[in-house]
């Protein structure tokens, strides 16, 4: 998966995000617009970013890319399917999409500034857009508290392991067939 983020404006948002990037697998974020990087515009390492993506942002591969569109429209010809995160008429339950289907083509996810949200002109590029059902007053939620919902929603648990501290890495399986 290649998660986009367009625009988010919180460092500690961004680190969070690289956090539970890497724990997913993500193969790339993208880093859109005003989007924090790891390393800020003078070349140093962005301290505030680094402490709450505890090292994350140096195993998970990103790009700093000017415009959400152009890279939106690039991961289109390379074949990826654009799901975007948001609330919006077009938007179906994130539990009720077909994951299934998705799960085996590349998927891009893209995810918006935390008070506007992704723009129409990009939700027009989406091959899908999803929402997490909300049940309480709360319209929303945190954008990397959404991420983290949606991205474990769209890893295909087959490809998930899990370590054991100094053990071997276990499938669910045999994690489960071991009581471990």
């Amino acid at each position: 998966m290649i998660v986009v983020l367009d625009n988010i404006r919180s460092i500690y948002n961004v680190g969070s995000i690289f956090r539970t990037a890497d724990a997913l697998g993500v193969e790339k974020i993208y880093l859109c617009g005003i989007t924090p990087t790891p390393i800020d515009r003078f070349g140093l390492k962005n301290k505030a970013l680094a402490k709450v993506a505890l090292g994350a942002e140096q195993s998970v591969p990103w790009s700093k890319v000017g415009s959400t569109l152009a890279a939106v429209e690039k991961l289109k010809q390379e074949g990826y399917s654009i799901i975007a995160l948001e609330q919006d008429e077009r938007a179906i339950s994130l539990f009720d999409a077909d994951l299934k289907q998705s799960s085996k083509k590349k998927i891009a996810l893209l995810l918006g500034v935390e008070v506007e949200g992704l723009s129409k002109e990009i939700l027009d590029q989406a091959d899908l857009i999803a929402e997490i059902p909300m049940r309480g007053k709360k319209e929303s939620l945190n954008v990397s508290v959404a991420f983290g919902i949606a991205g474990y929603a769209l890893t295909p648990a087959r490809n998930v392991t899990h370590s054991v501290a100094g053990g071997p890495t276990l499938s669910h399986g045999e994690r489960e067939h071991n009581n471990l």
